[in-house]
Protein backbone atom coordinates (compact mmCIF):
# COMPACT_ATOMS: atom_id res chain seq x y z
CA UNK A 1 0.00 0.00 0.00
CA UNK A 2 1.31 3.45 -0.91
CA UNK A 3 1.05 6.59 1.23
CA UNK A 4 1.50 10.30 0.52
CA UNK A 5 4.89 11.55 1.73
CA UNK A 6 5.98 13.72 4.67
CA UNK A 7 3.27 12.59 7.06
CA UNK A 8 0.41 13.86 4.92
CA UNK A 9 -1.35 10.50 5.08
CA UNK A 10 -4.39 9.01 6.75
CA UNK A 11 -2.37 6.81 9.12
CA UNK A 12 -0.53 9.83 10.55
CA UNK A 13 -3.72 11.87 10.83
CA UNK A 14 -5.37 9.05 12.78
CA UNK A 15 -2.40 8.88 15.16
CA UNK A 16 -2.57 12.63 15.74
CA UNK A 17 -6.27 12.39 16.57
CA UNK A 18 -5.62 9.53 19.00
CA UNK A 19 -3.04 11.63 20.84
CA UNK A 20 -5.33 14.66 20.90
CA UNK A 21 -8.03 12.52 22.47
CA UNK A 22 -5.62 11.06 25.03
CA UNK A 23 -4.31 14.45 26.15
CA UNK A 24 -7.79 15.99 26.16
CA UNK A 25 -6.84 18.81 23.81
CA UNK A 26 -8.55 18.63 20.39
CA UNK A 27 -6.84 21.82 19.22
CA UNK A 28 -3.23 20.79 19.94
CA UNK A 29 -0.73 20.91 17.09
CA UNK A 30 1.25 17.66 16.93
CA UNK A 31 4.42 17.06 14.94
CA UNK A 32 6.27 13.76 14.61
CA UNK A 33 10.08 13.73 14.47
CA UNK A 34 12.64 10.95 14.62
CA UNK A 35 14.52 11.53 17.89
CA UNK A 36 14.74 13.47 21.13
CA UNK A 37 17.72 15.69 20.38
CA UNK A 38 16.03 16.60 17.11
CA UNK A 39 12.85 17.49 18.98
CA UNK A 40 14.69 19.58 21.57
CA UNK A 41 16.75 21.49 19.01
CA UNK A 42 13.76 22.21 16.77
CA UNK A 43 11.43 23.36 19.57
CA UNK A 44 13.94 25.45 21.50
CA UNK A 45 15.45 27.14 18.44
CA UNK A 46 11.96 27.93 17.10
CA UNK A 47 10.60 29.49 20.27
CA UNK A 48 13.64 31.49 21.38
CA UNK A 49 14.64 34.73 19.71
CA UNK A 50 18.25 35.65 18.96
CA UNK A 51 19.41 36.90 22.42
CA UNK A 52 17.35 34.43 24.44
CA UNK A 53 18.41 31.43 26.54
CA UNK A 54 16.89 28.32 28.10
CA UNK A 55 17.18 27.32 31.78
CA UNK A 56 17.66 23.71 32.83
CA UNK A 57 18.93 21.72 35.79
CA UNK A 58 22.62 20.87 35.80
CA UNK A 59 22.90 17.45 34.23
CA UNK A 60 19.81 18.10 32.09
CA UNK A 61 19.80 16.32 28.76
CA UNK A 62 20.12 19.44 26.59
CA UNK A 63 23.19 20.40 28.62
CA UNK A 64 24.94 17.09 29.27
CA UNK A 65 24.03 14.69 26.47
CA UNK A 66 23.28 16.54 23.24
CA UNK A 67 26.75 17.57 22.08
CA UNK A 68 25.99 21.29 22.26
CA UNK A 69 23.05 21.03 19.85
CA UNK A 70 21.19 23.91 21.49
CA UNK A 71 24.24 26.16 21.67
CA UNK A 72 24.89 25.37 17.99
CA UNK A 73 21.62 27.17 17.19
CA UNK A 74 22.90 30.30 18.96
CA UNK A 75 21.06 29.90 22.27
CA UNK A 76 22.78 29.50 25.62
CA UNK A 77 21.75 26.79 28.08
CA UNK A 78 21.78 28.21 31.61
CA UNK A 79 22.20 25.50 34.25
CA UNK A 80 21.23 25.67 37.92
CA UNK A 81 21.30 23.18 40.78
CA UNK A 82 18.27 20.99 41.30
CA UNK A 83 16.91 18.45 43.77
CA UNK A 84 17.30 14.79 42.77
CA UNK A 85 17.65 15.84 39.15
CA UNK A 86 14.60 18.11 39.27
CA UNK A 87 14.37 21.84 38.65
CA UNK A 88 12.66 24.06 41.24
CA UNK A 89 11.20 27.59 41.19
CA UNK A 90 14.07 28.66 43.44
CA UNK A 91 16.56 27.40 40.88
CA UNK A 92 14.79 29.24 38.07
CA UNK A 93 14.79 32.41 40.17
CA UNK A 94 18.55 32.08 40.66
CA UNK A 95 19.04 32.00 36.89
CA UNK A 96 16.92 35.14 36.53
CA UNK A 97 18.93 36.82 39.29
CA UNK A 98 22.26 35.83 37.73
CA UNK A 99 21.34 37.00 34.24
CA UNK A 100 20.12 40.49 35.06
CA UNK A 101 22.46 42.85 33.17
CA UNK A 102 20.59 44.04 30.10
CA UNK A 103 21.76 44.13 27.31
CA UNK A 104 25.12 42.55 28.19
CA UNK A 105 23.80 39.11 29.16
CA UNK A 106 21.51 36.67 27.40
CA UNK A 107 17.86 36.85 28.34
CA UNK A 108 16.35 33.75 30.06
CA UNK A 109 13.12 33.07 28.17
CA UNK A 110 12.38 29.35 28.50
CA UNK A 111 12.47 26.66 31.18
CA UNK A 112 13.32 23.08 30.19
CA UNK A 113 12.43 20.06 32.34
CA UNK A 114 12.42 16.35 31.59
CA UNK A 115 10.07 13.74 33.00
CA UNK A 116 11.45 11.27 33.93
CA UNK A 117 14.70 13.10 34.71
CA UNK A 118 18.21 12.02 33.82
CA UNK A 119 18.46 10.18 37.14
CA UNK A 120 15.06 8.49 36.86
CA UNK A 121 13.15 10.73 39.25
CA UNK A 122 9.74 12.18 38.39
CA UNK A 123 7.89 15.43 38.87
CA UNK A 124 4.82 15.21 41.08
CA UNK A 125 1.85 17.32 40.03
CA UNK A 126 2.41 19.90 42.76
CA UNK A 127 6.04 20.33 41.69
CA UNK A 128 5.22 20.84 38.02
CA UNK A 129 2.32 23.11 38.93
CA UNK A 130 4.64 25.32 41.01
CA UNK A 131 7.09 25.57 38.10
CA UNK A 132 4.25 26.30 35.67
CA UNK A 133 2.86 29.08 37.86
CA UNK A 134 6.33 30.58 38.29
CA UNK A 135 6.93 30.53 34.53
CA UNK A 136 3.64 32.21 33.75
CA UNK A 137 4.22 34.87 36.41
CA UNK A 138 7.65 35.63 34.90
CA UNK A 139 6.65 35.27 31.22
CA UNK A 140 8.84 32.21 30.66
CA UNK A 141 7.92 29.40 28.28
CA UNK A 142 7.79 25.92 29.84
CA UNK A 143 8.95 22.99 27.72
CA UNK A 144 8.90 19.38 28.91
CA UNK A 145 11.14 16.70 27.39
CA UNK A 146 9.16 13.47 27.42
CA UNK A 147 11.75 11.04 26.13
CA UNK A 148 10.93 8.79 29.13
CA UNK A 149 7.40 10.08 29.66
CA UNK A 150 5.81 6.63 29.53
CA UNK A 151 7.96 5.44 32.41
CA UNK A 152 7.22 8.59 34.41
CA UNK A 153 3.45 8.45 33.98
CA UNK A 154 3.25 4.76 34.91
CA UNK A 155 5.44 5.03 38.00
CA UNK A 156 3.84 3.93 41.26
CA UNK A 157 4.62 7.40 42.63
CA UNK A 158 3.15 9.38 39.73
CA UNK A 159 0.08 11.60 40.04
CA UNK A 160 0.37 13.44 36.71
CA UNK A 161 -1.66 12.74 33.57
CA UNK A 162 -1.21 13.68 29.93
CA UNK A 163 -4.12 16.08 30.40
CA UNK A 164 -2.19 17.79 33.20
CA UNK A 165 0.76 18.28 30.86
CA UNK A 166 -1.34 19.96 28.21
CA UNK A 167 -2.61 22.37 30.89
CA UNK A 168 0.67 23.05 32.72
CA UNK A 169 3.23 23.28 29.89
CA UNK A 170 3.49 25.26 26.68
CA UNK A 171 5.09 22.45 24.71
CA UNK A 172 5.99 18.85 25.53
CA UNK A 173 6.83 15.73 23.63
CA UNK A 174 5.79 12.13 24.00
CA UNK A 175 8.79 9.85 23.60
CA UNK A 176 8.40 6.77 21.45
CA UNK A 177 12.05 5.82 20.89
CA UNK A 178 12.59 4.89 24.54
CA UNK A 179 9.23 3.18 24.89
CA UNK A 180 8.71 0.54 22.25
CA UNK A 181 8.93 2.46 18.98
CA UNK A 182 11.65 1.81 16.45
CA UNK A 183 12.10 5.58 16.48
CA UNK A 184 9.95 8.66 16.92
CA UNK A 185 8.75 11.44 19.20
CA UNK A 186 5.48 13.36 19.12
CA UNK A 187 5.90 17.09 19.79
CA UNK A 188 2.76 18.68 21.24
CA UNK A 189 2.11 22.42 21.02
CA UNK A 190 -0.75 22.85 23.48
CA UNK A 191 -1.71 26.18 21.92
CA UNK A 192 -1.42 25.96 18.10
CA UNK A 193 -1.00 29.74 17.97
CA UNK A 194 2.21 29.67 20.03
CA UNK A 195 4.24 28.95 16.88
CA UNK A 196 1.95 28.33 13.91
CA UNK A 197 4.90 28.01 11.51
CA UNK A 198 6.63 25.12 13.25
CA UNK A 199 6.18 22.98 10.16
CA UNK A 200 8.77 25.20 8.47
CA UNK A 201 11.19 24.71 11.37
CA UNK A 202 10.73 20.94 11.34
CA UNK A 203 11.74 20.90 7.67
CA UNK A 204 14.60 23.38 8.14
CA UNK A 205 16.11 21.31 10.97
CA UNK A 206 16.02 18.11 8.94
CA UNK A 207 13.31 16.68 11.18
CA UNK A 208 10.64 16.04 8.54
CA UNK A 209 10.71 12.37 7.55
CA UNK A 210 9.84 11.76 3.89
CA UNK A 211 8.23 8.41 4.71
CA UNK A 212 6.34 10.02 7.58
CA UNK A 213 3.71 7.28 7.77
CA UNK A 214 6.35 5.15 9.54
CA UNK A 215 6.05 7.52 12.51
CA UNK A 216 2.27 7.72 12.28
CA UNK A 217 1.75 3.96 12.22
CA UNK A 218 3.94 3.48 15.30
CA UNK A 219 2.19 6.12 17.42
CA UNK A 220 -1.16 4.90 16.18
CA UNK A 221 -0.42 1.43 17.55
CA UNK A 222 1.14 2.75 20.77
CA UNK A 223 -1.96 4.79 21.59
CA UNK A 224 -4.49 2.09 20.79
CA UNK A 225 -5.70 0.23 23.87
CA UNK A 226 -3.13 2.04 26.07
CA UNK A 227 -0.22 -0.04 24.74
CA UNK A 228 2.12 2.90 25.36
CA UNK A 229 1.40 2.74 29.08
CA UNK A 230 1.26 -1.04 29.37
CA UNK A 231 4.78 -1.55 28.06
CA UNK A 232 6.16 1.35 30.10
CA UNK A 233 4.61 -0.12 33.25
CA UNK A 234 6.26 -3.48 32.54
CA UNK A 235 9.68 -1.83 32.34
CA UNK A 236 9.03 -0.08 35.66
CA UNK A 237 7.98 -3.33 37.35
CA UNK A 238 11.26 -5.03 36.45
CA UNK A 239 13.33 -2.00 37.46
CA UNK A 240 11.54 -1.90 40.80
CA UNK A 241 12.36 -5.58 41.35
CA UNK A 242 16.03 -4.94 40.57
CA UNK A 243 16.22 -1.83 42.74
CA UNK A 244 14.57 -3.49 45.74
CA UNK A 245 16.86 -6.51 45.56
CA UNK A 246 20.02 -4.41 45.30
CA UNK A 247 18.91 -2.21 48.16
CA UNK A 248 18.29 -5.26 50.33
CA UNK A 249 21.75 -6.55 49.40
CA UNK A 250 23.30 -3.36 50.76
CA UNK A 251 23.90 -1.25 47.66
CA UNK A 252 23.46 2.52 47.90
CA UNK A 253 22.01 4.56 45.04
CA UNK A 254 22.74 7.85 43.30
CA UNK A 255 19.04 8.74 43.30
CA UNK A 256 15.79 7.22 44.45
CA UNK A 257 14.40 6.40 41.00
CA UNK A 258 10.80 5.11 40.76
CA UNK A 259 11.10 4.54 37.01
CA UNK A 260 12.99 2.20 34.69
CA UNK A 261 16.45 3.61 35.37
CA UNK A 262 18.43 2.18 38.31
CA UNK A 263 21.63 3.83 39.57
CA UNK A 264 23.46 1.64 42.10
CA UNK A 265 26.80 2.81 43.50
CA UNK A 266 29.49 0.15 43.09
CA UNK A 267 33.19 -0.18 43.73
CA UNK A 268 35.62 -0.12 40.82
CA UNK A 269 36.20 -3.84 41.37
CA UNK A 270 32.47 -4.61 41.34
CA UNK A 271 32.04 -2.55 38.18
CA UNK A 272 34.85 -4.40 36.42
CA UNK A 273 33.38 -7.77 37.40
CA UNK A 274 29.89 -6.83 36.18
CA UNK A 275 31.27 -5.48 32.89
CA UNK A 276 32.50 -8.96 31.97
CA UNK A 277 28.89 -10.12 31.63
CA UNK A 278 26.57 -7.10 31.45
CA UNK A 279 26.24 -3.90 29.44
CA UNK A 280 25.67 -0.74 31.49
CA UNK A 281 26.92 2.83 31.71
CA UNK A 282 29.35 4.28 34.22
CA UNK A 283 27.13 7.24 34.96
CA UNK A 284 28.98 9.32 37.54
CA UNK A 285 32.16 8.96 39.62
CA UNK A 286 31.35 9.16 43.34
CA UNK A 287 34.86 9.10 44.77
CA UNK A 288 38.24 7.60 43.95
CA UNK A 289 36.99 4.06 44.49
CA UNK A 290 33.26 4.15 43.60
CA UNK A 291 30.98 5.11 40.71
CA UNK A 292 27.26 5.17 40.06
CA UNK A 293 26.33 2.91 37.15
CA UNK A 294 23.09 2.86 35.22
CA UNK A 295 20.90 -0.12 34.39
CA UNK A 296 17.82 0.48 32.22
CA UNK A 297 14.91 -1.92 31.76
CA UNK A 298 12.53 -1.83 28.80
CA UNK A 299 9.38 -3.48 27.46
CA UNK A 300 11.66 -6.16 25.98
CA UNK A 301 13.63 -6.95 29.16
CA UNK A 302 13.49 -10.62 30.13
CA UNK A 303 12.70 -11.08 33.83
CA UNK A 304 15.04 -14.08 33.91
CA UNK A 305 17.90 -11.74 32.96
CA UNK A 306 16.95 -9.39 35.79
CA UNK A 307 16.97 -12.32 38.21
CA UNK A 308 20.40 -13.36 36.97
CA UNK A 309 21.75 -9.83 37.40
CA UNK A 310 20.36 -9.69 40.94
CA UNK A 311 22.01 -12.99 41.78
CA UNK A 312 25.40 -11.82 40.47
CA UNK A 313 25.19 -8.49 42.28
CA UNK A 314 24.37 -10.18 45.58
CA UNK A 315 27.28 -12.56 45.09
CA UNK A 316 29.64 -9.61 44.52
CA UNK A 317 28.41 -7.82 47.62
CA UNK A 318 28.73 -10.95 49.77
CA UNK A 319 32.29 -11.49 48.59
CA UNK A 320 33.39 -8.03 49.74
Amino acid sequence: MQHPGYGEDEVTNEAIELIRQRIGNPKASIFFVIGGTQANMAVISALLRTPEAVICVDGGHIWAHETGAIEATGHRVITVSGVQGKLTPAGIQKALDDYFMRPHMVKPAMVYVSNATEVGTIYKKAELQAISEFCRAHKLLLYLDGARLGSALTSDENDLTLKDLTELTDVFYIGGTKNGALFGEAIVFNDPNLYPDFDYVRKERGALLAKGWLLGVQFGELFKDDLYFKIARQANILAKKLSAALKEAGFEFLADSPTNQVFPIVSKEEMAALAKKYVFEEWQPIDEHHSAIRFVTSWATDEAHVDELIKDCIKLKNNN
